[in-house]
């Protein structure tokens, strides 16, 4: 049963309740990353060794006109634009995850292109927001890919996105499902925090698993490594984990994301299939080649008898 918003400029966001009716139980402070920095994050000046410098470097990268495969019935396309950002293909429908084709958000700069152009996107039939941070929610993006089609979005993020040009918004707590067409969309947790500014801490951030024929996806958001990993294997039968290979040395010195060694950790945990690895906005913050060769060099250490892509 959905619940919807009283206000009419919000009647097209919708939130899921309890079978009987009653609002779910909030469970997002125990995966809650707070917002006060490690006690010794002022030996790194974030503004002198990390924001300047990005400032006078080449966008590095260009965007070339994809060529999507013609998918056939039961089978998958997945096509990593950038960032967090995935393009989902089935025989039947086209899900787009974290979209985000900016060149900027606010002063930090975009190193690396988007692998293609937006405008080269097929047409799609849903999207997917794991949390509101600027770099996987960004308003410009989802104004252009909106096309009166479902979005959805963890508890407390619809009002962002409801006057965008969406038909409707799912808004989900962990373990909730909506069912869209042949898919089932599920919201799970992560460690992370969902703030889009420094007062409204009660937006709230997720990953979500993808389930269409027999076939199943997890997209894991943003997330420092987190014991929740084993119970998103032990609930779904996952094949294919998108997982982010972080940031080390973070600027604030809190956990909020993983390197590619604890990525390589929470695959084997969720007990997947195949590990895709996504990279993060700015080069000058997160060196994606070294971190992809630690998380094969992790995966080696293991000696994993899966599929590393």
């Amino acid at each position: 049963m959905a619940l919807r918003f009283p206000k009419k400029s919000r009647r097209n966001v919708v939130r899921q309740t309890s079978r009987d009716g009653a609002p779910l139980p909030r469970l997002r402070d125990s995966t809650r990353v707070r917002l006060r920095p490690r006690a010794d994050w002022h030996k790194r000046n974030f503004l002198t060794s990390v924001l300047i410098p990005s400032l006078f470097t080449k966008r590095s990268g260009g965007p070339a006109a994809p060529q999507f495969p013609k998918i056939r019935e039961g089978e998958i396309s997945i096509t990593w634009i950038g960032h967090a950002s995935f393009l989902i293909q089935t025989h039947e429908v086209n899900i787009l995850i974290d979209p985000i084709w900016s060149k900027w958000l606010k002063v930090i700069k975009r190193l690396k292109q988007p692998g293609f152009e937006i405008h080269h996107l097929p047409s799609i039939d849903f999207v997917l927001v794991t949390h509101a941070h600027f770099d996987h929610l960004d308003r410009r993006t989802l104004r252009r890919v909106a096309a009166d089609q479902p979005i959805v979005v963890p508890m407390g993020v619809g009002n962002l996105v409801h006057d965008l040009g969406f038909h409707i918004v799912h808004e989900l707590d962990y373990w909730q499902t909506v069912e869209l067409g042949p898919l089932k969309i599920s919201l799970t947790p992560c460690h992370h925090w969902g703030a889009r500014f420094l007062a409204d801490l009660h937006r709230d951030f997720g990953g979500f698993v993808i389930a269409s024929n027999g076939r199943t996806i997890f997209h894991c958001g943003d997330s420092a490594y987190f014991p929740g990993f084993k119970e998103i294997g032990d609930r779904y039968k996952i094949e294919i984990a998108l997982l982010p290979i972080g940031a080390y040395e973070a600027p604030t010195g809190r956990e909020v994301h993983m390197n590619p060694e604890e990525a390589v950790k929470a695959f084997l945990e969720l007990r997947a299939e195949t590990l895709i690895p996504t990279g993060r906005f700015a080069s000058a913050l997160n060196r994606s080649t070294s971190h992809r060769n630690a998380c094969l060099d992790a995966h080696a250490r293991v000696a994993l008898r899966k599929k590393f892509w």
